[in-house]
């Protein structure tokens, strides 16, 4: 039996104790009850009838209409309380008299009607006396019961009090001297319970405990020292800076390499607080601080600048924190080979404008009818390679805004711009899209906009990208909203269509470089990056909802301009 058991059974012990005791008392108090309530409207209302008759005889009934009145309605109340033997036939009996003396008025009846009060009187009075000697019977049986039952829950309560307590204190003092033992380092320290419930396997896992440790305490001290000599040197020969810290920020080890990047010795280092040294370290408080984890770290080492990732490592046991493990990764070569890109990919692009462009004119000179007319096929495959070209245009541009966005190089002409202005220039630049489309623009306009402040040209190519990728994703005849509010210091502007919407799974890589959802329509996808970092350099924020099969609602806001 367990103890949780054990400590149900003693308190449903106590409780059936106090509900038996409130139940018996409770029982006979009502029985007590009845009683007192039985004298008082069987008898006591019966003697008051009485009184209240034999006090209207003692007027001059003949003379004092209102004396025969009161007989007659307390007559009237004791034929209806009618409740001992006997009261009934002499009320019965009074009646008849009481008639012959209102008919006939004759005195002659007045003691025969005195007689019949009496006798209902004596009856009522014997009645509650009677009463009285069955309630005190009733009250001393209860007394008697309660005393024999309260005397012995008194013995059963009492043999418990003193019992469970110490049931429950003796395996926890011999716990407490036991981890007293263990906290002395005298592991040969056992508890032994002989009960089975918790305290059994309590003393159970204690002695278990304790064997572990006397394991411990005499295993070879000289191979834990290699094990820790071979970490360690594993640890100084990884090509990452690690410095480990425990659970309050005390360095604990920290490897050749991040010794190089804080240009400290390791005696400054090991077993002082990294609070401390950070306060003479730049690198270190930026390492401490967990804000800036998803950020890179730009250290000056081995006479050039260089790159770092930063990541920590939490070491926990059961739940419990040990301590935190930094790690310095080189990124470096990463950064170098990425910046390599993105010149390629400026020079790459800018380079294939020129060609594009001559293509793009040598299309208009084959239009030109004075060349020569094109029959229906050419015409066709004449508009194919202009479609293409201009396709080929558009991701040459986005290449090129990627790498000014990459480079860190965005060029910003700000300037005080209506919402309106913005509008009208993105509606126009897509409106032969929409109108091959049947799609209808809603424009809904927010009253007494101001200005924005906000590169005209960049904020309007956003917009513009967001109303194609509405086109886009829109069924034929149908709708998109073009919205624009003012929410405090801010110009929110949306876009919403009804098409076919964005997986909630998706929804977080919308704006990534290269992300293009399954299923959707070819693309490079970076346009929704490249608006991304167009609207944040501005300091702004864009943000899509959407939910799959009901289309999806793209918004940007900007600041207002405060000039």
């Amino acid at each position: 039996m367990t103890i949780k058991t054990k400590l149900q059974l003693g308190l449903l012990f106590l409780f059936g104790v106090i509900v038996l005791l409130g139940g018996m008392g409770m029982y006979y108090l009502n029985q007590l009850k009845e009683e007192s309530a039985n004298i008082l409207t069987d008898n006591y209302e019966s003697i008051s009838y009485v009184q209240k008759m034999q006090e209207s005889l003692d007027l001059d009934t003949h003379t004092d209409s209102l004396a025969m009145i009161t007989f007659e309605k307390n007559l009237q109340q004791q034929e209806k309380n009618l409740t001992e033997k006997g009261e009934k036939e002499e009320t019965i009996e009074l009646r008849k008299v009481w008639n012959l003396y209102k008919t006939q008025h004759d005195l002659q009846f007045l003691p025969s009607i005195k007689a019949h009060l009496f006798e209902i009187a004596t009856i009522n009075q014997n009645a509650i006396f009677r009463k009285n000697e069955a309630a005190q019977i009733i009250s001393q049986e209860a007394l008697n019961y309660l005393k024999i039952i309260t005397i012995i829950c008194l013995l059963f309560s009492f043999t418990f009090v003193i019992n469970f307590p110490a049931y429950l204190a003796s395996p926890i003092k011999q716990l407490t001297e036991g981890i007293k033992a263990i906290t002395a380092k005298n592991y040969e320290q056992r508890l032994h319970f002989s009960s089975n419930d918790e305290f059994g396997a309590l003393a159970t896992a204690f002695n278990l405990m304790a064997q572990k440790l006397d394991e411990y305490e005499h295993s070879s001290l000289a191979q834990i020292l290699s094990e820790k000599k071979r970490i360690e040197a594993i640890i100084n020969k990884l090509n990452d800076a690690v410095i480990g810290l425990d659970d309050h920020q005390h360095i604990l080890f920290v490897n050749s390499v991040a010794l190089d990047l804080l240009h400290l010795n390791q005696d400054k280092l090991v077993g002082k607080s990294a609070l401390d040294v950070a306060l003479h370290s730049d690198l270190m408080r930026s390492l401490l601080n967990q804000s800036s984890d998803n950020q890179e770290i730009k250290i000056y080492t081995g006479g050039k600048e260089s790159y770092f990732s930063k990541e920590w490592i939490l070491v926990e046991n059961e739940e419990k924190l040990l301590g935190k493990v930094i790690i310095l990764q080189n990124i470096t070569k990463y950064h170098e080979l990425d910046a390599a890109k993105t010149n390629f990919i400026a020079t790459i692009s800018h380079e294939l404008k020129t060609p594009i462009s001559s293509i793009k004119m040598s299309l208009s000179l084959l239009e030109n009818p004075k060349i020569g007319e094109l029959n229906t096929e050419q015409q066709d495959l004449l508009q194919n390679i202009k479609d293409e070209s201009q396709r080929l245009l558009g991701i040459t541009g986005e290449l090129l805004d990627l790498t000014q966005v990459e480079s860190g190089k965005i060029n910003l002409a700000f300037e005080a711009v209506s919402p309106i202005q913005i509008i009208d220039y993105a509606s126009m630049a897509v409106g032969f899209q929409a109108q091959q489309k049947s799609i209808e623009f809603q424009i809904d306009l927010a009253p007494a906009l101001p200005q924005v402040w906000a590169d005209a040209e960049k904020t309007a190519w956003v917009l513009v990208n967001l109303l194609t990728n509405a086109i886009r994703y829109s069924e034929v005849q149908s709708k998109i909203l073009i919205s624009v509010i003012q929410e405090q210091n801010q110009v929110v502007f949306g876009v919403q269509d009804f098409g076919k919407g964005i997986d909630a799974k998706y929804l977080d890589r919308v704006f990534d470089k290269y992300f293009q959802a399954p299923n959707s329509p070819k693309g490079t996808g970076l346009g929704l990056a490249i608006a991304k970092q167009f609207i944040e350099a501005q300091q702004g924020h864009i943000q899509v909802k959407s939910e799959f099969g009901q289309g999806a609602i793209f918004q940007f806001s900007l600041p207002i301009y405060q000039g």
